[in-house]
């Protein structure tokens, strides 16, 4: 038998975002619901070596994080239930929830924080790298490549700005781009051309990451020649895009061209009161776990006034 949950804070998505949203909605007394989802913990549960969350004088990991955090909400009275939303009602109050398990969520705000996903190749070695050599997030990783010859794969400005990035580390970074041109932003293509680290090799695809005990060599095809060859490195980072985790939410918010959640600048709102979106469902620009915490936490700050004014109207009748 399906069963209904009601709640002053729904939230959808337990990672960072997700789980500082409950944290501050169980100290204010808003009993919040979680909803994990597909990959309880968000991304930072596939992250080996975290070393710049702040707080941790050393390399922790990314799941241990997660499960601290999880625990964290718990012991202010969070309660987590495993499920995945498949539909979502946002045509009166309270807002309602439907999981794949056929139960029903209610709750008097919703908190969105379902997250993005880095897009992959899908080339053999990828994931088995992942870790490993293989990075889709020079932010998080490039440290790990002080002094170390690390390749780019993409077109794009996410691609461009990575390896700008990565010249602050890395002694040597090759641009790997299928194409003869670059998609990126003219300013950017610019600072990447005139940067004496930074190499480019056109018309090439990858079509594997290989090595014995972590990534060696990525081989490539010519795009145009068809021809093989290999580049040797010490990492690889996949730079083609974001895909935030927004489908549920298409044609009930707002979304943007790439398909993150529009909020008000400044705020986790959206254009519909009571429903507030953080992490990076709506982050396009920093994609951070300590940024999306923070969004997580202006949620629920939001939503607990949010309700103290809907309150006070109804007291007043």
């Amino acid at each position: 038998m399906a069963t209904t949950h009601k709640t002053r804070m729904l939230i959808i998505g337990s990672g960072p975002a997700g789980l500082t949203a409950a944290i501050y909605g169980a100290r204010a007394g808003m009993e919040p619901i979680v909803v994990q989802g597909l990959q309880p913990g968000g991304q930072l549960t596939i992250t080996t070596d975290v070393e710049n969350y702040p707080g941790f004088r050393d390399v922790i990991q990314g799941p241990w994080l997660m499960q601290e955090m999880q625990a964290q909400a718990e012991h202010v009275g969070t309660r987590m239930l495993w499920d995945t939303i498949t539909e979502v009602q946002f045509d009166g109050w309270p807002f309602r929830a439907i999981g794949d398990s056929g139960d029903v969520y209610e709750g008097d705000v919703l908190v969105i924080a379902t997250g993005a996903q880095a897009r992959w190749l899908g080339v053999p070695g990828e994931q088995e790298m992942s870790g490993k050599g293989v990075s889709a997030c020079a932010t998080c990783d490039g440290f790990f490549y002080r002094g170390k010859k690390v390749v780019v794969i993409g077109g794009g400005n996410t691609a461009v700005e990575e390896a700008l990035y990565l010249t602050n580390h890395a002694s040597e970074v090759v641009l790997i781009h299928r194409r003869d041109s670059l998609r990126a932003e003219k300013i950017l293509q610019d600072r990447l051309f005139a940067h004496p680290k930074v190499s480019v090799l056109w018309n090439k695809a990858v079509e594997r990451f290989a090595g014995e005990t972590g990534l060696q060599t990525v081989e490539l095809v010519d795009t145009v020649t068809g021809e093989k060859s290999q580049v040797a490195t010490d990492g690889a980072f996949v730079a083609i895009g974001h895909a935030p985790a927004t489908d549920l939410f298409k044609g009930k918010l707002e979304l943007d061209a790439s398909g993150y959640i529009v909020v008000e600048a400044g705020t986790p709102r959206t254009a519909i009161p009571g429903v507030f979106a953080c992490g990076d469902v709506m982050d396009h620009t920093y994609r951070q776990a300590v940024t999306a915490a923070g969004t997580g936490c202006m949620a629920a700050l939001d939503a607990e006034r949010f309700l103290a004014e809907r309150d006070f109207e109804a007291a007043k009748g």
